[in-house]
C-alpha cells in the first residue's frame, strides 16, 4: 500500500521497535502448531535427560543461555539474543543522569571476540586512538577471549564512575601485538551530527556519525545555517556511519526529493509486513546539488539514504562500496527480561535491489569477514576489483544500471590514500601516540590554547610544521619508537595533519576536527572537484563507475541490452 510521507513517526516497520511477546511456547497446549509442539516436546525431554542422567551436575539456566545464541546464529548475522543483564545495561545507559560513564565504543562479538564496530566522535575512546575494527582482547588484565565472555559482561566492565579509567589490550588489523590503552570514562557526546562548515563560498559540508533520535533536527540546523552562510550545494559525509534510527534517513531524504518518489520499501515473509516510504513533496533542498560520501562502514540507515538519492538520480554517491545491509530487525522482549532481535524483513531501495551482501546460514566468521576479504582482493584500491553481482541489474529513474547484492557502489570511486602511510606511521598510529603526544601539548600550552577563541587562531598560532614534527618524534621516541627519518618525511603531512587536528578537537570539539583533517582528505576533494563540475545536476545521467566497470569487464552488450529493455 503506498503511503505519503509525513511528519509522524509512522515507519514503525523501519524503526527499531520493541513488542512484546505474551508468553514462550511451552508444551503443546500453548502452542497451535504441531511442529513447534513437537520439537518442543524433544527439547523438554533433552533437557530433563541432562539434569537427570548427566555424569556431572549441570546448570540448565546457564546451558539454555548458550544454546540461544548457536540457534540464533544459524538463521542469518544480524539476528541476536540479548540477555536480561545486557538488556538492562542499555537502559541505564540510554537513561544515565550522570552518574555512570562508559568509554563512547558500540562493540560485538566476533569469534568469541569483542570487536569495536564504532567509536564515537569525541568519546573518550576516540580520544585515546581506539579504531573501528579493534580487538579487545583485555580489560583490566582480565582476558574478554573465549566461549564464556559475554556482551552484558563487558560492558558491565566498561561502565564505571565518571572520571575512572579503564584499561584495555587491544589488537588491530589482524596483527598478533597487542596495544595497551588506559581510557578515562565520561559522559558520551548526544551530536550525530559532528561537524558542519564552509568548504569553499558555495559548498556546504555535514558529517553525521550516526543516525540517533535527533539527527534529523541537528541535520537541518546544520543545513540553515549553511545556507546562511552562502551554500548553494552540499556534501554529506556519511563514511563510518553505520546506521540507527532509519526514520532519521527517511526525513532526511524527503528534503532532497520532489513529490511521489519512492525512498524505500520494505518485504517480509507475509504481506502484511510490506510497506513503502513516499516522498511528500515539502522538501527544502530539492534542487540543490548535493554529493554523499561512503565507505566500507557506511551501513544499513546509511545505504538506505544513499541508495534513496542515487536511484532517484538526486544525488552523486563518492568513496568507495558500502557495508551491504538490508535486513531489518525486531526487538522482542521475553517473559525473563531478555530479548531477541529477530530479523523479519528486507529492505529495498528505490530501483527494487536489495544491497544486503551474501551470507550463508551458520558461517558468520565467513560474514565477518567480508571486509578483510576486500582489502585482499584489491577493491579498496582499483574500482574494476569492486565485486558486482551482474545478475542482480536494475534501473535507475533516469536509466542507470545499479546492482543489487552488496553494498552500494559509488558513482565516483575514490581508492584509499595510502600517500604518506609508512611503517612508522602506522606504529605511532597502533601505539596511540598521536593522541598521547596531542593531551601532551594541551596539557603544556593549556594557559594559551585557553586564551584563542577558535581552530583557525589556533593554527595562525600553531608551532611551524617543522617545529612539530620533531616535537612529535622526540615523543615518540620516548615512548619507545625509534625515528627513522627517511619515513618520518614521507609521512610528514599526514601526521601533521592529523596532530593539529587532534588536539583542535580536544580543545574546540569535534566541529574544529573534521575542517583540518578534511584538507588532505582525498574523497573530499573528489567529491568538491564533481560538484564543481556540476555532475550532481538533477537529473544524475552518467554512470561513471559502473559504465567504467563494465567496459573492463565486457558486460556492455549486457547493459546495452538491459537498457533496451
Amino acid at each position: 500500500m503506498k503511503e505519503k510521507y509525513t511528519r509522524h513517526p509512522i515507519w514503525i516497520p523501519f524503526a527499531i521497535s520493541v513488542a512484546v511477546v505474551v508468553g514462550l511456547l511451552i508444551g503443546n497446549h500453548i502452542s497451535p502448531n504441531t511442529y513447534i509442539a513437537d520439537n518442543d516436546r524433544k527439547v523438554n525431554a533433552i533437557l530433563s535427560l541432562i539434569n537427570q542422567d548427566y555424569v556431572d551436575s549441570t546448570n540448565l539456566n546457564d546451558l539454555v543461555e548458550m544454546s540461544i545464541p548457536e540457534i540464533l546464529s544459524n538463521l542469518d548475522p544480524h539476528t541476536t539474543y540479548i540477555t536480561a543483564e545486557e538488556l538492562k545495561l542499555r537502559t541505564m545507559a540510554e537513561n544515565q543522569t550522570g552518574s555512570m560513564c562508559d568509554i563512547g565504543i558500540q562493540f560485538d562479538l566476533m569469534k568469541d571476540t569483542v570487536v569495536i564496530v564504532e567509536v564515537i566522535p569525541g568519546g573518550p575512546g576516540a580520544k585515546v586512538g581506539l579504531m573501528a575494527g579493534d580487538r579487545i582482547v583485555s580489560i583490566d588484565d582480565t582476558t574478554t577471549v573465549g566461549e564464556r565472555i559475554t556482551k552484558g559482561g563487558v560492558m558491565k566492565r566498561l561502565r564505571g564512575p565518571k572520571g575512572s579509567t579503564v584499561k584495555l589490550g587491544v589488537k588491530r588489523h589482524h596483527g598478533n601485538k597487542t596495544f595497551a590503552f588506559t581510557v578515562t570514562r565520561g559522559p558520551i557526546p548526544q551530536n550525530t551530527v559532528a561537524a558542519h562548515y564552509m568548504l569553499d563560498k558555495n559548498t556546504g559540508y555535514i558529517k553525521i556519525t550516526q543516525f540517533g533520535r535527533n539527527t534529523y533536527e541537528e541535520f537541518m540546523t546544520a543545513m540553515a545555517s549553511l545556507s546562511d552562510e552562502g551554500a548553494k550545494r552540499y556534501m554529506i559525509d556519511l563514511r563510518g556511519n553505520s546506521g540507527g534510527f532509519v526514520e532519521m534517513a527517511l526525513r532526511m531524504a524527503n528534503e532532497f526529493l520532489p513529490a511521489d518518489e519512492l525512498i524505500v520499501s520494505i518485504h517480509g515473509r507475509y504481506k502484511r509486513d510490506d510497506n513503502e516510504a513516499w516522498s511528500d513533496g515539502t522538501g527544502k533542498y530539492q534542487d540543490v546539488e548535493v554529493a554523499v560520501l561512503i565507505d566500507e562502514f557506511s551501513a544499513s540507515a546509511s545505504e538506505i539514504f544513499a541508495g534513496a538519492l542515487q536511484d532517484n538520480d538526486r544525488g552523486l554517491i563518492v568513496g568507495c562500496r558500502s557495508y551491504g545491509k538490508a535486513l531489518v530487525q525486531k526487538e522482542f522482549i521475553l517473559p525473563d527480561s531478555s530479548a531477541i532481535r529477530l530479523t523479519t524483513a528486507r529492505y529495498y531501495t528505490p530501483s527494487g535491489r536489495c544491497i544486503q551482501k551474501d551470507f550463508r546460514r551458520g558461517f558468520n566468521a565467513e560474514y565477518d569477514n567480508e571486509l578483510v576479504e576486500r582489502y585482499r582482493h584489491g577493491e579498496m584500491d582499483y574500482s574494476d576489483s569492486i565485486r558486482v553481482d551482474t545478475n542482480q541489474m536494475f534501473t535507475t529513474a533516469h536509466g542507470r544500471i545499479v546492482y543489487g547484492g552488496g553494498g552500494i557502489v559509488p558513482d565516483v570511486f575514490v581508492p584509499r590514500d595510502t600517500s604518506g602511510v609508512t611503517g612508522y606511521y602506522i606504529d605511532v598510529d597502533n601505539a596511540g601516540l598521536l593522541q598521547q603526544f596531542a593531551f601532551s601539548y594541551i596539557n603544556d600550552n593549556r594557559e594559551s590554547l585557553n586564551k584563542m577563541t577558535d581552530y583557525k587562531q589556533f593554527l595562525r598560532m600553531a608551532p611551524s610544521d617543522e617545529e612539530l614534527i620533531n616535537m612529535f618524534a622526540d615523543f615518540a621516541e620516548e615512548n619507545g619508537v625509534v625515528p627513522r627519518w627517511y619515513y618520518i618525511n614521507i609521512s610528514r603531512d599526514v601526521i601533521v595533519t592529523k596532530l593539529k587536528a587532534l588536539i583542535a578537537r580536544d580543545v574546540f570539539g569535534t566541529q574544529a576536527y573534521y575542517p583540518i583533517l578534511n584538507r588532505n582528505d582525498k574523497t573530499v576533494q573528489q567529491a568538491l572537484k564533481a560538484l564543481n563540475k556540476h555532475k550532481a545536476v538533477f537529473p544524475i545521467t552518467e554512470n561513471l563507475e559502473l559504465k567504467s566497470i563494465a567496459q573492463r569487464r565486457g558486460l556492455l552488450s549486457d547493459i546495452k541490452k538491459h537498457w533496451q529493455l
